[in-house]
């Protein structure tokens, strides 16, 4: 497995603590441990319910061209600046 180094930043406090329960030579594997139990493994992701649906919108033609219709309306909403700032035009 190849590695990389990770510069992080954490409070002086927290890194004190680090330092006294974690043996020196055991520091990366212990990050490493934490992070695979709290980070989602890649797999998991693309099985993701929203990630799907997402896929599925952007794939859909006819969804895809009313999104546009509704952005087109919203930017173009007909209104001048005047009127959109409650000042009556003459």
């Amino acid at each position: 497995m190849m590695t990389q180094q990770v510069l992080v930043r954490l409070p002086e406090d927290l890194v004190k603590r680090f330092k006294r329960a974690v043996a020196p030579r055991q520091r990366s594997k212990f990050v490493q441990q934490l992070l695979e139990q709290a980070l989602p493994a890649d797999e998991v992701s693309d099985r993701d319910p929203l990630y799907q649906a997402a896929l599925a919108v952007e794939q859909d033609e006819a969804l895809a061209a009313e999104m546009a219709e509704w952005e087109t309306t919203m930017v173009e909403d007909g209104l001048t600046s005047s009127e959109s700032s409650g000042k009556p035009t003459r």
